[in-house]
């Protein structure tokens, strides 16, 4: 079989497109490629709907954090605190058995137990938690200045918040949002540790660099393939967001303009 006609077979496999049997014998480079790039299909899936529906939510639990009134103030803290204080891995355990549970009496949540929907909202509550910190952070630092300047000019409210604030905000927090979303990406190969079952096994990339670790004997081939697609993939992530952060930032001089910096989380 030619490589390219794995790639015709094993592709999109990850989605339930091509050959449904994976490979039994003679494995290949082309294959191990192939199929720990179909999984990353997934990755992908995770990271971006979590850090997408998790931004707009970040925002909200970054505004309650900074509210006076404690009735917003208090659920946005201890949502923080409570998914920032434990680890992912034991978001995913909890989460998993409390979908399991409400599914026993109430079959609407039957696909809540599914990796594709269940671990999804583990880890949008996860990057919520953290990036509404880094946007409350911002919040405090926005300069004074800023504000009472679109008091001076009559603005209040919405407006003052949407043409002001947010602006500000998000300049701010970008650097410290960048580092987030691609610890985010990495964190997705944590669902395969998950108890979110892979449907047909149609699993993320981790998934099959394991499967392939397991059958070959050989780790180091399958994880360091696993290994360069992140890189891959956190070096598309770093040249977006340096994009938007330079969007951003348009309106500043030069050689005030804060340059993304990239600091990877090793604990979490």
């Amino acid at each position: 079989m030619s490589c390219w006609q794995t790639i015709q077979d094993y592709g999109l496999r990850s989605i339930g497109i091509g050959e449904r049997l994976l490979p039994r014998e003679d494995f290949t480079l082309c294959q191990q490629f192939t199929l720990i790039g179909s999984g990353m299909i997934w990755n992908i899936y995770f990271g971006f709907f979590a850090l997408a529906l998790g931004f707009f939510f970040a925002t909200a639990l970054a505004v309650g954090k900074a509210s006076s009134k404690r009735l917003v103030r208090k659920p946005s803290e201890w949502f923080i605190f409570i998914f920032r204080g434990s680890p992912l891995f034991i978001q995913f355990f909890f989460g998993y058995f409390l979908f399991l549970s409400l599914k026993s009496n109430y079959p609407f949540f039957d696909p809540f137990t599914a990796a594709w929907l269940g671990a999804l909202i583990v880890l949008f509550c996860n990057t919520a938690a953290y990036t509404g910190e880094i946007f409350y952070g911002a919040l405090q630092s926005i300069p004074k200045g800023d504000t009472e300047a679109a008091d001076a000019y009559g603005m209040s409210g919405w407006p003052r918040f949407k043409r002001v604030i947010w602006p500000t905000m998000l300049r701010l927090a970008w650097p410290a949002y960048t580092n987030e979303a691609i610890f985010l990406f990495q964190s997705t190969a944590l669902v395969f540790f998950s108890g979110f079952p892979a449907w047909q096994q149609r699993g993320d990339a981790l998934y099959y660099a394991s499967y392939f670790a397991d059958k070959t004997f050989n780790p180091f081939i399958a994880y360091p393939i696993l290994a360069m697609y992140f890189i891959l993939l956190t070096l598309v992530i770093v040249s977006l967001f340096g994009l938007i952060n330079a969007r951003l930032n348009r309106h500043l001089p030069q050689h005030t303009r804060r340059k993304l910096r990239v600091r990877p989380n090793f604990i979490r």
